[in-house]
């Protein structure tokens, strides 16, 4: 990899500037990651200091006082509190099921696939075929099982924070446009408002983009056993998992079973967010409220051995 260059500023070339010569317009480690992303995703993509920064200013940067948003029901909750955020400057939303068409008289479609956490797939045939520009979030599928932008999506947003970092250990979020208008557009909003990924960050997504393919495909390969032993489990009352990834989420009894559980746990950490290489567990009632099930638990599988991480699982669950 090359060095990390923290430069804020750097001389102008004969008295002109050149490809860099003030951070907020662009940094070699932010070129450098967004070049990576968007040959991944097949797209153009912008790098934004976190995947809410990125929602931001995806809306922002296309839409007018007055327009509305179809969102996905069930999508990410951060997703429904930011767009809630903005009504007070004339934007709106409605919620729809993604599994078939969104409604009609909206000036922009926003679908997650798969869906946090209720891991349900978007209709993207129903989506793109809308006279909206669609909006695919494809944080927990990655470009490695899906490539929105070649289902007719105009953009793909991801946290970055999750699997395409995939360390916890960096906070970032991209936008990949499918036409180059629409990317330079939004870099153009980009820095004017100053929403602009650090180079540190920036850099530690240029590591974890080699090992993305090695990563998800051990996550899946593990999570797609993890729910199969789940289905089967007598505590378990639904398993919730698309068939690919690492995200998954399943019901146990109620409130207090959920916290049984994800406190018992040893090998899988009892923390928030998804995408590491360390597994993760939550109950997201806490957070979401009635919006999920009291004994819904979200559970991120990251890279340790799967009869470790189903020993650890069934061993919280004999608490129930």
């Amino acid at each position: 990899m090359a060095s990390l260059d923290r430069s804020t500023i750097w001389p102008y070339e004969e008295g002109e500037p050149g490809e860099f010569y003030y951070q907020r317009y662009g940094h070699p480690a932010g070129v450098a990651a967004e070049g990576a992303l968007g040959e991944l995703d097949g797209g153009h993509a912008l790098l934004f200091p976190s995947g809410a920064g990125a929602t931001t200013a995806l809306v922002l940067a296309s839409l007018e006082p007055g327009a509305t948003i179809a969102l996905a029901a069930g999508a990410y909750f951060g997703t429904g509190r930011l767009f809630a955020s903005l009504e007070r400057w004339g934007l709106n939303f409605v919620e729809f099921d993604q599994t078939g068409p969104a409604p009609e008289g909206v000036q922009l479609v926003w679908v997650e696939a798969p869906s946090n956490p209720f891991l349900t797939m978007p209709d993207l045939e129903a989506a793109a075929a809308h006279a909206a520009p669609l909006v695919v979030d494809a944080t927990a599928a990655t470009p490695i099982h899906l490539r929105p932008l070649e289902h007719g999506a105009d953009f793909v947003l991801h946290s970055a924070t999750k699997y395409l970092a995939g360390h916890d250990d960096v906070l970032l979020g991209a936008v990949v446009s499918r036409r180059e208008e629409d990317a330079a557009r939004l870099h153009d909003f980009r820095t004017t408002t100053g929403i602009v990924a650090a180079p540190d960050p920036c850099w530690l997504l240029l590591r974890s983009l080699e090992t993305l393919p090695l990563r998800v495909e051990r996550q899946t390969e593990s999570a797609r056993e993890l729910a199969s032993r789940l289905d089967a489990h007598a505590s378990v009352q639904v398993v919730r998992y698309p068939g690919f990834g690492g995200l998954m989420s399943f019901d146990v009894a109620d409130g207090e079973a959920a916290r049984r559980v994800e406190t018992a746990t040893r090998v899988i950490a009892n923390a928030t967010s998804l995408g590491g290489v360390h597994s993760v567990m939550e109950s997201r009632h806490r957070w979401e409220a009635d919006r999920v099930p009291e004994g819904l638990l979200r559970l991120s599988v990251g890279l340790e051995d799967v009869e470790s991480l189903w020993s650890d699982l069934e061993n919280a669950l004999a608490l129930v």
